[in-house]
């Protein structure tokens, strides 16, 4: 059965080789488990069962095998039942869709109905995933299964007879494929018969393809037009049994080379390939075959007798005479290889016996005559048709398919859309054929010399004039030997190891030919050896050895080349300068061209292949420069040869375009790891050869006046080159080099390619007229203008490079420098100036054409292609190249468009002389303007997305996301008609058509975890996508949070204008969708391989859980985010992956306390998990807080459990887990600390301008570019000024800046990882008390969890408070919280836990107090430590009687005063100089701390105060009340008065002893309440002495009616000063007079305060306070009071009666 776990592991199996195959693979072990069990698969892969009545009236009959019944049973496809079938005393139903399927299934497939039925019970489940029909889906299935397993047996064969395979795995395998053939312990013969099989295998795959090819002829001859659906799988089949025919091919060349097969399997082959009827791809599939067997069977070295060698040579030579092939051509070439590798039996070598009877000469011309017959059949021009059709046309090389147009002229028997051959296929191919050519230059040098002479003959006789008409002697000329060199070079090219053979042995025969084929050569023949030597010399040491081949003739012969010489770097510049003198000398010659290099209008050179043959010198010379900086430097250091200036002087208007094309693409050779001077030195020739400097000698007319000759040259070379496609592909892509950044310029880029003066002789100096030709004639006309599909993609990916190149080689952050640093840049960098940098740099005229509307719509043109020719297009082919390219331009344009339109063309409209017409769209104020109208390009990226190709992928989303941030582009889409078109515009274009949910689909795919991901680490194009995946969503999310943009379509949401949905049926509500995708990452992606912890995993998960908390803390999609995760059982998942941290976790291998944690991506990886940690905490909260909130679930219970460390598993299993308290282990870990590094060279330097503010957070990091370039430009000073002048102190300062670009990294990571773990406690902290305030825990439970809290808690905050770090203040909050709770729950509790809760208590509140002395510790904290200490002081048990105890007044003074009176000093500033509400803290403290004093009857506390001088200040401030409220806000008015209430608290308290209220009468209290002036104002008349704020004017004059809540606060004032001073009498007591003398004349001094309050309270008069709702009682009963208490009216009566007056009260 093909269920999806076997085709899963099948998948998995054939990557796991594919990476074995290329050197990448970590788990070999997996691997072999792997194959074991697929042994058999491999065993039976060849034996298809087909059709039989019997299996279908079986399946008829419902007689299935009981295999498989009960998946049937159970599906719900089988509910509607025709009947039962009983099987094994087990009725199963069928019913007729299954029954009707698999029998169309049995029938597409030609495959026996119970195994068709098998394969459609196992599409069901993922037909739809796939989206398909089920029989659909099946045929997927049962191609795909067989695609991989040909495909895996490919590799497997490969691997074990690859000689680059290492020798251990090398025998596995072969070992391997004996088990699989049979032959480990059976007959060889068995190796023979699975090689039949394949044979048969590829038969019946043609047979299958044109069956379907007639089936789809006979509907359109008939009319019927093809479903979608059915010409989808039409073109599936077709595609997939192809690459099947594909891999037996190899399969079978893999088993003759390793003589697993027998005479007879090569006799079968010859008697089916001449029944092919025609070229197809699939005919192309027998050539490595029967190249491995011809080199197996007829070579002496091969597996054949010379008994069987001579009977099938018979039988070839045979049917060439009686029994033809259809296809004649591949005949002959089948001789031809046979006869090379059967000729070795026949030389001097081979030892043999005598032949009796046979004629050996006679058998030598024989063989000679039928090779030469083959050649006159066509075999050579089979082999290079061949070699070209299979190879991919996608890169066109003119001058190469020139070459072979030259060579094949009518005889390109292959179709033009022969499909090319896979890589692997090639390869083998190619392999076979330098079997061959070395066996033929080694057995038949007889036919080589051969060639070679009468091709010189037929040239002699052509030169002589023996033929007159020249076209039509080159058509009858024989070029055997040009072809085979070509062939030669197709066999050779790409393959290193293979060139090296003509390399490192000198003696043989190889190398032979080489000197030997080099020597007397034709023009078509030079041609041809350039192509064998281009293919000999990849890599730098096969160049470097060519290069010295070329160097053995190495004179410079005047004139023209003598032909006896051999090919030499000599003979190339000879003819090469030959021509250019020729050139010079008669400016109206024109280089002959062959036949498919265009017309020529003269021909005065001798031979008309001469232009072919300059052609390969330039594209030899191109190749080695390409390969080898060693012959870079010698052609460039070459006096003799002059490159650049003899390559630019063949460049003229009488040269075929060709040629010049192909000096564009050498001179760019040169350009490799250029330095400054090759690039400035090139740049200047190029551009005195456009502005007319090498034509002074040809005649061009010229207008009569003309002002400036240079730029009308100029003008006339931009438009020669731009009508013809070679000549301006090869020159745009020049000028992308000469653009690009040189050599060591990868930092700062303040380097211009180009000399700062270029052109300045003719124009304003700059490259701004290439850049406009390129964009302006190029791209924006001529471009779109070209038919050919291969030409326009291989322009537009070399002009999208070179614009790519212009924008990415410009350095913005130099002016980021120069703006806010005090560094000269003008001085430091490279270029002359910073202005002259920003005016030269390609990057501002570049930029102005991509704010210009033909270049947009061009751009915007390559960027939309069809998605299906995406998919099947290679990733290295012009079209994913250019269409990736465009989309990374787009990419730039939208990051550094902000930097051109507001810093860089600001700048330069202020030199406003000598510039270019300007190109820029007025229009066009941002790239969004155009992609508002072009809004394709969205649904275009999305459908990128799942194209397969790394990079296209890759650029796709990064462009996506910064669209979807674009505000202008986030917009609702207009309203028509007064119909509102709800929802974001993107969305809408998302949601046309079909096309979201395959983009949705695609994603989904991405996302999708394999194991394998872990072997290959963050090189894995899978992980690459899920990253960049995640960071599309992430950031989208980010921008719009609160409304539904891109990034919710895509989750699976259903996108409204304001709010989201599920909708039915969708792939969300399926858990299908890319949230549930990204939920399975959070849930199931490990944290590293086997154990570890990798950044790069961890970063994947931390991703995947920040964009869930994105969804759940949005009030548009929290309630559906939260469902999902309860649903999924989400915390519980988290909770069970958590790892314990400690000191022995190694991170990316280190350890924290490792030195190099913090400079390693290994301080990354913790800050990873860390972040993982903070998001499971927060949604841990977000549970708790709905719990605390009284949201019944019946998940309440389960995530409490889950907290405190037991899970309930969907099993119904108890599962223990880490519980919250374990969770707080990463306080625990340390790290080594920083130390500031010595600078000398650096010292000075600001790098501050390099620190950037991470988005949403106070966390600031430094830019490590912007810091190494800051060092580069000081670098740059030291030098210029002097200070760096040997390579000793050079390298000193280079030392110096490594060390600081680590310290700054190792800052960064630290500064992130403070902040994450301050993150993840605060998260904590907020699960915690959320759990401590749970309504679902009993109070038993709250107390214990509460003190288990404080017990862990209180030691590490001493720990953490004593070294000042920012995790004290959370930790402080916690225990400020937990106070309470232990103060409310202890004193319900008795016995052992009330003790062990004072005990808790006692000690937080003795950390905390020590704490408020810590030095540097803020006031933020020392606010939570006042309310600490204050919290436990207020909630203490009360116990009088203990005096003993911990909570007794006298235990608690002890603790104060053991801390120290400067605690009481800091308590005693902030309490008066403190902000906001730190200062109401301290207060309350303070006067809790007095009440305990009192309790004690201690003295300390006053005594301490009053040595602070904190009581006369605390008094004195009495008197500034007005001044503070008029300086106040009007919002910070209530935060002011309860600090007044605070005050005059702590006043009273201190009042209520007798040494304290003396303290305060000391003070100056009456006096001070007299200077504030708080009586003297008549609430009636609003009449008041003291200025006010207007707030307080505004309700003591006005708002007595209007704003009573004014008045009563003023009347509270009112009120705490006599309390105050009614306290102050108590304690002095009666006896004290100067007390009561000071308190009657207050209220002396007060009458008239006092006569109206007491007429409000009476109700006499003015507006009753009641009415207003004031209630003034209380004043009155404090005046009463004091009156009372110092007889205050007998006292009057008495003075008034002294005085002989009576005034009385009223």
């Amino acid at each position: 059965m093909i269920a999806s776990e076997g085709a899963d592991s099948l998948r998995g199996l054939h990557q796991d080789l594919i990476a074995l195959s290329e050197n990448r693979l970590a788990n070999v072990d997996r691997l072999w488990g792997e194959l074991e069990a697929h042994i058999d698969q491999f065993k039976q892969l060849l034996d298809k069962k087909s059709r039989t009545e019997a299996s279908r009236q079986a399946v008829y009959s419902g007689l299935f095998d009981n295999i498989f019944t009960d998946l049937i049973s159970s599906n719900p496809l089988t509910s509607a039942s025709l009947g039962t079938i009983s099987l094994d005393d087990v009725e199963y139903a069928v019913n007729a869709e299954f029954r009707d399927g698999t029998i169309q299934l049995a029938d597409a497939l030609d495959l026996d109905e119970l195994e068709a039925s098998r394969l459609f019970l196992a599409a069901q489940e993922e037909a739809e995933a796939l989206d398909r029909s089920v029989l659909v889906t099946a045929l997927i299935h049962f191609h795909a299964q067989r695609e991989f397993m040909l495909d895996t047996l490919r590799l497997i064969l490969y691997i074990g007879t690859n000689q680059d395979t290492d020798e251990p795995t090398r025998d596995v395998f072969h070992e391997l494929i004996t088990m699989i053939l049979e032959t480990k312990e059976g007959p060889l013969r068995n190796g023979s018969l699975y090689a039949q099989k394949c044979l048969v295998a590829m038969g019946e795959i043609e047979k299958w393809l044109q069956g379907l090819a007639e089936r789809i002829q006979g509907a359109l001859a008939l009319g019927q037009a093809l479903t979608k659906e059915h010409d989808e799988v039409m073109s599936l089949q077709q595609k997939s049994l192809n690459q099947q025919h594909e891999s037996l091919a190899a399969v079978l060349t893999y088993l003759v080379k390793e003589n697993f097969t027998m005479v007879e399997d090569f006799y079968k082959l010859l008697d089916h390939v001449p029944i092919l009827e025609r070229w197809t791809a699939l005919s192309v599939h027998y050539v490595p075959i029967l190249l491995a067997f011809t080199s197996q069977y007829g070579s002496p070295e091969g597996g054949a007798s010379r008994t069987d060698a001579r009977s099938i040579h018979t039988k070839i030579m045979h049917a060439r005479e009686n029994k033809p092939w259809i296809l004649v051509p591949l005949q002959a070439a089948t001789i031809i290889w046979w006869l090379a590798e059967y000729s070795g039996w026949y030389t001097d070598q081979i030892p043999s016996s005598p032949l009796r009877g046979v004629n050996l000469e006679a058998e030598a011309q024989s063989r000679s005559d039928s090779f030469f017959q083959a050649l006159n059949d066509g075999a050579f021009q089979c082999m290079l048709s061949i070699c070209f059709k299979t190879r991919s046309q996608d890169w066109y090389d003119p001058a190469k398919v020139g070459l072979i147009d030259f060579l094949l002229r009518d005889s390109n028997m292959l179709p033009q859309d022969a499909l090319p051959l896979a890589n692997y296929l090639q390869d083998l191919m190619m392999e076979q054929l330098e079997g061959f050519a070395e066996a033929f230059i080694t057995n038949m040098p007889d036919a080589l010399r051969k060639f070679k002479t009468e091709e010189d003959d037929q040239r002699r006789q052509l030169q002589s004039g023996l033929q007159l008409h020249l076209q039509s002697g080159l058509a009858e000329q024989d070029l055997h030997l040009e072809r085979f060199l070509v062939i030669m070079s197709y066999a050779y090219e790409g393959r290193e190891d293979a060139a090296q053979s003509f390399w490192t042995d000198r003696d043989g025969n190889l190398h032979g030919f080489l000197q030997w084929a080099s020597r007397r050569q034709s023009t078509p023949c030079v041609s041809a050896f350039c192509e064998t030597f281009r293919a000999i010399s990849e890599g730098p040491e096969s160049a470097e050895a060519a290069h010295r081949f070329l160097l053995e003739e190495n004179t410079h012969p005047t004139g023209r080349i003598r032909k006896a010489s051999s090919l030499s770097w000599a003979q190339m510049f000879g003819e090469l300068h030959f021509y250019a003198l020729k050139i010079r000398e008669h400016p109206t010659a024109v280089l002959p061209t062959t036949q498919t290099s265009g017309k020529s209008r003269n021909f005065d050179v001798d031979e008309p292949e001469s232009a072919m043959m300059l052609e390969c010198y330039l594209r030899l010379t191109s190749h080695l420069c390409c390969q080898s900086q060693v012959v870079r430097n010698w052609i460039l250091s070459s006096e003799k040869a002059a490159m650049p200036e003899t390559l630019l002087a063949l460049c003229q208007s009488s040269v075929p375009k060709r040629i010049q094309a192909c000096v564009f693409t050498t001179i760019r050779s040169l350009l490799i790891e250029k330095d400054i001077v090759v690039s400035h030195g090139i740049w200047t020739l190029l551009d005195q050869w456009c502005s007319g400097g090498f034509a002074h000698a040809i005649n061009i007319p010229r207008p009569a006046k003309l002002a400036n000759p240079a730029a009308w040259a100029e003008e006339l070379t931009f438009e020669a080159i731009a009508n013809d496609f070679e000549e301006s592909n090869a020159f745009v892509a020049m000028l992308q080099t000469l653009l690009a950044p040189v050599s060591g310029d990868t930092l700062l880029k303040d380097i211009l390619p180009f000399p700062e003066q270029i052109g300045s002789a003719h124009r304003m100096p700059g490259v701004e007229p290439y850049i406009d030709f390129v964009l302006g004639t190029i791209f924006s006309s001529r471009l779109l203008l070209l038919e050919d599909s291969i030409q326009l993609r291989m322009l537009s990916w070399n002009t999208l490079h070179f614009i790519s190149t212009c924008l990415g080689a410009f350095n913005e952050d130099l002016l980021i420098i120069a703006n806010k640093s005090a560094m000269s840049v003008d001085s430091a960098m490279s270029t002359s100036s910073l202005l002259n940098y920003a005016r030269l740099h390609p990057f501002h005229r570049t930029m102005e054409w991509m704010f210009n509307d033909r270049v947009l719509t061009a751009l915007f043109a390559i960027s939309h292609q069809d998605i299906n020719e995406i998919s099947q297009s290679l990733a290295d082919s012009p079209l994913i190249m250019a269409v990736t390219t465009a989309i990374e331009v787009m990419d730039q344009i939208m990051t550094l468009q902000s930097t051109y339109l507001d810093v860089v063309r600001p700048l330069i409209k202020l030199q406003t002389s000598g510039h270019r017409q300007p190109v820029i769209d007025p229009s066009l104020t941002s790239f969004e303007d155009f992609v508002a109208n072009n809004l394709r390009l969205i649904l275009d990226l999305g459908l990128y997305c799942g194209s397969g190709h790394r990079n296209l992928v890759l650029s796709s989303l990064s462009l996506l996301g910064k669209l979807s941030a674009s505000r202008k582009l986030n917009v609702s889409r207009p309203s028509r008609a007064g119909v509102s078109l709800a929802g974001n515009r993107l969305i809408g274009v998302l949601s046309q058509g079909n096309d979201l949910e395959s983009i949705v689909r695609s994603l989904n795919a991405a996302l999708e975890f394999d194991l394998r991901e872990l072997n290959e680490g963050p090189n894995s194009s899978a992980y690459a996508i899920k990253v960049a995946i995640l960071d599309f969503i992430g950031g989208a999310l980010a921008v719009s949070p609160e409304k539904p943009n891109i990034a919710h379509a895509l989750l699976g949401f259903s996108c409204r204008t304001d709010s989201i949905a599920v909708a039915d049926d969708s792939m969300f509500s399926k858990g299908m969708s890319v949230f549930h995708a990204i939920l399975r990452i959070g849930v199931q992606y490990p944290n590293g391989e086997e154990g570890t912890m990798s950044s790069w995993a961890l970063s994947v998960k931390r991703k995947a859980l920040e964009i869930l908390g994105s969804l759940r803390k949005s009030t548009l999609t929290s309630e559906c985010c939260l469902a999902e995760l309860n649903d999924t059982s989400f915390l519980t998942g988290q909770f069970l992956t958590q790892v314990k941290l400690d000191a022995n976790v190694a991170w990316d291998g280190l350890r924290p306390d490792d030195p190099d944690f913090l400079f390693t991506n290994s301080a990354l990886a913790l800050e990873a998990y860390l972040q993982q940690r903070c998001s499971i905490l927060e949604y841990t909260s977000a549970e708790m807080r709905l719990i605390s909130l009284g949201h019944t679930s019946s998940q309440n219970h389960s995530i409490i459990s889950t907290v405190l460390g037991s899970s309930l598993l969907p099993t119904g299993e108890q599962c223990s887990n880490l519980s919250i308290f374990d969770l707080l282990d990463f306080l625990d870990l340390k790290f080594e600390s920083l130390r500031t590094p010595q600078v000398n060279c650096f010292a000075g330097v600001d790098f501050s301008i390099g620190l950037e503010a991470l988005p949403n957070t106070e966390t600031s990091l430094y830019n490590l570019r912007i810091v190494e370039e800051v060092l580069a430009l000081r670098r740059n000073e030291l030098v210029q000024g002097g200070r760096i002048l040997d390579p000793a102190q050079a390298e000193l300062a280079e030392l110096e800046a490594f060390g600081l670009v680590l310290h700054f990294t190792a800052e960064n990571n630290q500064r992130l990882l403070k902040a994450v773990r301050i993150a993840t406690l605060v998260a904590w902290a907020d699960t915690l008390v959320l759990l401590v305030n749970s309504p679902e825990m009993d109070q038993h439970s709250k107390t214990a969890l509460v003190l288990q809290a404080a017990q862990l808690l209180s030691p590490k905050f001493e720990a953490f408070v004593a070294e000042t770090q920012p995790e004290a203040f959370t930790l402080a909050k916690v225990l400020r919280s937990l106070l309470s709770q232990i103060g409310a729950q202890s004193t319900t509790e008795s016995g052992k836990i009330l003790d062990v809760a004072k005990d808790k208590l006692y000690e937080v509140f003795r950390v905390a107090l020590r704490a408020i002395n810590v030095p540097d510790a803020n006031s933020s904290l020392r606010e939570v430590l006042y309310n600490i200490c204050y919290c436990y002081l207020l909630t203490r048990p009360n116990n009088q009687q203990a005096s003993f105890s911990r909570t007794s007044g006298g235990s608690i003074t002890h603790t104060i005063k053991s801390a120290g009176d400067s605690v009481i000093d800091i308590i005693s500033d902030d309490a008066y100089g403190g902000d906001g509400t730190s200062r109401i803290a301290a207060l309350l403290l303070l006067t809790a701390m007095v009440v305990a004093g009192n309790e004690a009857n201690s003295r300390y506390l006053i005594e301490a105060l009053v040595r602070a001088n904190f009581i006369i200040v605390l008094v004195e401030s009495i008197g500034d009340i007005p001044q503070e409220l008029q300086a106040s806000n009007a919002r910070d008015i209530p935060l002011l008065l309860s600090y007044y209430e605070c005050k005059f608290s702590l006043l009273v308290t201190l009042s209520e002893t007798r040494i304290g209220a003396a303290e305060i009468l000391n003070a100056g209290l009456f006096k001070v309440i007299r200077t504030s002036k708080l009586f003297s104002v008549d609430p009636d008349l609003g009449i008041g002495w003291f200025p006010l704020h207007q707030y307080t004017i505004y309700f003591l004059l006005h708002l007595e009616i209007d704003n009573p809540e004014a008045l009563k606060k003023y009347y509270g004032l009112l009120l705490a000063i006599l309390r105050l001073i009614a306290c102050i009498v108590l304690s002095q007591g009666p006896q004290n007079e100067s007390t009561l003398a000071q308190t009657r004349a207050f209220l002396g001094e007060n009458r008239a305060s006092i006569v109206a309050i007491f007429k409000h309270e009476a109700g006499i008069g003015g507006i009753l306070k009641q009415d207003i709702g004031i209630d003034v009682h209380d004043l009155v009963e404090y005046y009463v009071l004091l009156m009372s208490l110092t007889g205050f009216m007998e006292y009057e009566e008495r003075q008034d009666i002294g005085n002989g007056r009576r005034k009385g009260f009223s």
